[in-house]
């Protein structure tokens, strides 16, 4: 996935998260971020990353904003590995 197309994903999913009203709080409160610090991290790629970070961490959420998007499951790993800080880990 291009960076431009995996920007665009992740701030549909910040909009798709900044609507749940029970996962919010869980991020805000996990974050750290304010309604400030949402509204600026839409234009930062290192901030949309750790959004679909904090998506990921559940199989439900990434589900249920897929499902709501209209975007196959997969669409948030390729759209983080895009972003700043996703490249995938390699120990050997």
């Amino acid at each position: 996935m291009e960076r431009n197309a995996a920007e665009i994903f992740a701030t549909r999913a910040l909009g798709w998260l900044a609507a749940q009203d029970e996962i919010l709080p869980v991020f805000m409160g996990a974050s750290g971020a304010s309604a400030e610090d949402l509204r600026h991290g839409a234009a930062d790629p290192a901030f949309l990353g750790a959004v679909l970070d904090f998506l990921m961490m559940d199989d439900a959420w990434v589900i249920a904003c897929c499902d709501d998007l209209g975007a196959p499951y997969t669409q948030p790993q390729a759209a983080r590995a895009a972003l700043p800080g996703g490249a995938e880990m390699h120990w050997t």
